[in-house]
């Protein structure tokens, strides 16, 4: 008795992957997010061997313009596919841009066993040797398998499979994302997965917020005036602070920082360094000013983690087992 083939849902976004320039050769200033879903597919061939691809246009823009809003819709519609019993696993394909904050977002707020792997293109559909059609042939690879089930939320780009906590965006040519030695889980040949390391840290388990807490972000730089982080905190319910080092601060960023968390704003203590781990009470005493440490977190990921700690009502103390645990 055979068993049918792996059906896989793929919702298209936009980005570079749907992009069109006016000639083979164009890199830049080409248009994102022009080519419809069914135009991208008919450039992989071999799909039929993989699974049964069921395609959606869920938004056709550039990832810089992705909102928040974006996010809930995503979020809304990869719940109701997933919960499909004749769904096996999710592509989505996304703009490079802001894939990072996207991936660890679903990453937190989607429950299910089943993958769901995004991929895009640092290379618009249009160019010579574009990477789109490869990515997208290895995401639904992943995503059909069952190697990749329980990980939570993948990425795919260049043969690499990568998780979404740690996940970075760190070049500009079709290699473009790493996720150092923690979150490099495996490789993806053509319909072959291959899994050499697990996510140990938690995932799911967040539900997708009604309204959103405002969370701002600010990195360390020589001469930073506190006064920036007086006036990114001034009507901030959360802020990621970015130290050097180990998350270091300055004495007055430090002073500035300390009087919002005293006044309400849940302050994190993250490091602007690329694999940097801001150890609780290692270089500032965390418990003295009520910072919450954001562990090995990027700054961006730290900001959705607390994002969506705070629309839940989460306190100091339960917002720092949330960056011990994710």
């Amino acid at each position: 008795m055979s068993t049918r083939q792996p059906r896989i849902a793929l919702i298209a976004t936009g980005g570079t992957v749907a992009g069109t320039a006016g000639s083979s050769t164009q890199q830049l200033g080409y248009r994102a997010g022009a080519l419809g879903v069914e135009a991208l597919l008919t450039s992989v061939s071999g799909l039929a061997t993989l699974a049964e691809v069921i395609p959606e246009q869920l938004f056709a823009i550039d990832s810089a313009a992705m909102e928040l809003s974006h996010w809930q819709t995503l979020a809304g519609r990869l719940a109701v596919l997933l919960a499909r019993e004749d769904i096996d696993g999710a592509v989505v394909l996304h703009g490079t841009d802001t894939l990072e904050e996207t991936a660890y977002f679903l990453h937190l707020t989607q429950s299910s066993n089943k993958p769901v792997v995004l991929t895009g293109a640092m290379r618009p559909a249009t160019a010579l040797g574009a990477d789109g059609p490869m990515n997208i042939y290895h995401a639904i690879s992943a995503a059909a398998h069952p190697a990749c089930h329980g990980l939570g939320t993948l990425v795919i780009f260049g043969d690499v499979l990568l998780g979404a906590r740690g996940l970075q965006k760190r070049d500009s040519v079709p290699g473009a994302f790493s996720a150092d030695q923690y979150g490099r889980l495996g490789l993806v040949k053509d319909r072959d997965v291959f899994i050499y390391q697990r996510p140990t840290r938690e995932r799911g388990g967040f539900a997708v917020p009604d309204r959103w807490p405002r969370v701002t972000m600010l990195t360390a730089f020589v001469d930073l005036s506190p006064r920036l982080i007086e006036a990114a905190a001034a009507d901030a319910d959360g802020l990621v602070f970015a130290g050097v080092g180990n998350g270091n601060l300055r004495e007055d960023w430090c002073a500035a920082l300390a009087a919002a968390a005293a006044r309400g704003v849940r302050i994190v203590r993250a490091s602007r360094v690329s694999n940097g781990t801001t150890v609780r009470n290692g270089e500032i005493d965390d418990d003295a000013y009520g910072f919450i440490s954001a562990d090995n977190l990027t700054p961006l990921q730290a900001r959705i983690l607390l994002l969506l700690g705070l629309a839940r009502g989460d306190k100091p103390q339960q917002l720092q087992t949330l960056f011990d645990r994710y």
